[in-house]
């Protein structure tokens, strides 16, 4: 699959569009409160690949309890791929299906709707500051938090020396520091999320959350460097994909489509 010039011009006016709707503040009174009181439900998306196969992937939805952080619901399903792997429109390849999942849990489960949702990927840390995070926020109007694990070379960062200095700086679970690009905005924040891990996570905001909310609420869904959210999505949607008689047959380890499609927007390299 391939992107024509003119579907990369109408993504480009679409998520344009989309932006101006993008709110990066507190909406909800749990996010402003000590310990997040009244935050029930944390929900988590991914999509796993299996190899070989760029057409069909396997969409993941689950929803935690918080504080305890235990699974309320989840929705693994096959789904299918239409839009082509672009570098910096990867919401126009993977959103649709994440949008009809949370969908289905609004109709068949009302009361487990998450109130915020985590997405492997970025947010406004994006060339065109419209990342995964903010397409699904917008569309869902849930607050979402973009959580990449590789930092995305936009706007003047780099993962140069001193960037990797001010990682290995952080010595403690929770210590962070900005992303502020060569425009002098502050496009999200870089955390140490473990302090067994110090590989550090790359938290932006989607939609309807402030920085620094985005930054404590990672935190706090970590039992280990991943959030909890997106960790327990990605296991789900992995087994599940082992379950398939075409992934047993040919492809034992769920993976991406291709050496090209591997790559999402938080794992780019200049």
């Amino acid at each position: 699959m391939a992107a024509s010039p003119a579907r990369l011009r109408r993504w480009e006016r679409e998520q344009a569009r989309l932006r101006a709707r993008v709110l990066e503040e507190d909406t909800e009174p749990w996010q402003k409160a000590p310990q997040f009181s009244g935050l029930q439900r944390v929900g988590g998306v991914d999509l796993s690949y299996i190899k070989g196969d760029e057409s069909r992937a396997c969409a993941s939805l689950v929803v935690l309890s918080y504080p305890d952080l235990e699974v309320l619901y989840q929705d693994c399903r096959m789904v299918p791929v239409t839009a082509p792997y672009v570098a910096g429109f990867l919401a126009f390849r993977e959103v649709p299906v994440l949008v009809e999942a949370v969908q289905r849990l609004q109709q068949e489960e009302p009361r487990l709707q998450p109130q915020v949702l985590l997405v492997d990927g970025n947010g406004l840390l994006h060339p065109r500051g419209f990342g995964t995070a903010c397409h699904l926020g917008v569309l869902t109007d849930l607050p979402c938090v973009g959580v990449a694990k590789n930092l995305l070379h936009v706007d003047g960062l780099v993962r140069d020396e001193l960037h990797r200095e001010q990682v290995r700086s952080m010595q403690r679970s929770g210590e962070a520091f900005p992303l502020t690009g060569a425009s002098g905005k502050v496009l999200g924040m870089v955390l140490r999320s473990h302090d067994k891990s110090s590989r550090p996570l790359y938290v932006s905001v989607g939609h309807r959350v402030s920085l620094g909310t985005a930054v404590r609420l990672v935190r706090a869904c970590c039992l280990f460097r991943v959030p909890e959210p997106i960790r327990q999505a990605d296991i789900r949607s992995r087994e599940y994909l082992r379950k398939q008689p075409c992934a047993a047959a040919g492809a034992p380890e769920a993976a991406p489509a291709s050496p090209q499609s591997s790559k999402k927007e938080d794992e780019l390299e200049d």
